[in-house]
């Protein structure tokens, strides 16, 4: 899967991204280094979600790509 990440340079120093494709996915950085560390950790943490969270009915299927 491939995402367009938009990164930021911070007022403060450093870096902050966001990835428009999932809402509420940022992160930031000291370092531009750090910062690609960072987006990894959070585009996984968004985008996993724990199956026990859902309701799931009989009818209902799971499916993993």
């Amino acid at each position: 899967m491939k995402l367009k990440v938009v990164v930021h340079e911070a007022d403060e120093g450093g870096y902050w991204a966001e990835v428009p494709a999932i809402a509420g996915c940022a992160t930031q950085g000291d370092s531009f280094d750090e910062l690609l560390t960072n987006i990894y950790e959070a585009v996984e943490g968004c985008l996993s979600v724990d199956i026990k969270d859902i309701a799931i009915s009989e009818k209902d299927k799971v499916i993993v790509f």
